[in-house]
């Protein structure tokens, strides 16, 4: 009788201990991730330029903390000794077999850690892909990157993909932004006017900066370029470059100077044509004779 109370209660308390472990680690870790997203939304409101890798660390912590505390929890349990001892002659082909299945998220994990130290982009830049995808970086986790796209829609990409990828960053090195304003006028229409109209829209909007230099204002530089860029089938094409201070007042300056060009436009008597073509064919009865007719 006393044995089956020692080993009852030794059960017991094997449980209870193994218990206790795994929720101290649970513990630990959701109050080290409390503490540590506090500090790190104190350093995003100051602008910290190391924000990534706080972010990258939050998980990296976050997963060891967990692994050492089920490391531990395992360790106090004795029958697995003997289960790992009678194992170990497979061993070898275990780990081969492991280290196959574990290579792709190494490999983003690894991708991850040379994501955080060289910086090809960083939370909140936005990032630009070839296919057409574009976003905001919201987070880089250890296997993956999320990105928030314009419709508030968040993309998940693994860090071994991501690193491979050729992209365009907006907001690296330089948040500056040149956006080319390409307007088509018709043949019959005033060119020097059109170019100034688009010159002083572009210029007036509050959202345009002055990226000249000294030099190039003593010299007389315009602040706005504008030039014919293009000589098409039915519009002449003309080209404005306008700068921003980022992306979101870019686009910004781009629809509302687009609207106040075409209102001037339509003031000062430029049109904007629709595509023209001219069609013929041959008329049997009129000699084999082309008759030509415009569309």
């Amino acid at each position: 009788m006393p044995d089956q109370f020692d080993t009852y209660f030794g059960d017991y308390a094997l449980f209870m201990r193994v218990l206790i472990i795994l929720i101290v680690t649970y513990l630990v870790a959701k109050i080290f991730n409390f503490a540590y997203r506090r500090f790190v939304e104190r350093s995003a409101s100051k602008g910290d330029e190391n924000l990534t890798t706080y972010k990258f660390l939050e998980h990296s912590i976050s997963a060891v903390v967990y692994i050492v505390g089920i490391s531990f929890a395992i360790s106090k349990i004795p029958f697995l000794v003997p289960v790992a001892q009678s194992i170990l002659g497979a061993a070898g082909i275990l780990a081969i077999a492991v280290g196959f299945a574990a290579q792709q998220a190494l490999g983003n994990v690894v991708s991850g850690v040379f994501i955080v130290i060289s910086k090809p982009y960083q939370i909140n830049d936005r990032i630009s892909f070839n296919d057409g995808l574009r976003g905001v970086v919201e987070d880089i986790s250890l296997r993956h990157t999320v990105i928030r796209n314009f419709e508030n829609q968040r993309i998940i990409i693994p860090n071994s993909v991501i690193s491979s990828q050729i992209l365009i960053n907006s907001n690296y090195a330089d948040t500056k932004i040149c956006r080319l304003m390409d307007i088509g006028i018709s043949y019959g229409s005033d060119i020097d006017l059109a170019k100034k109209i688009m010159a002083e829209e572009v210029e007036k909007h509050p959202l345009n900066i002055d990226v000249r230099k000294e030099e190039d204002i003593e010299k007389g530089t315009p602040r706005v370029t504008v030039r014919l860029l293009e000589l098409s089938d039915s519009a002449v094409i003309i080209r404005a470059w306008a700068w921003a201070t980022d992306p979101p007042n870019a686009a910004v300056m781009y629809w509302e100077v687009l609207e106040s060009v075409k209102k001037r436009f339509d003031k000062e008597g430029i049109v904007i044509p629709f595509p023209q073509r001219t069609v013929s064919y041959l008329d049997e009865g009129n000699g084999g004779k082309g008759i030509g007719f415009d569309k």
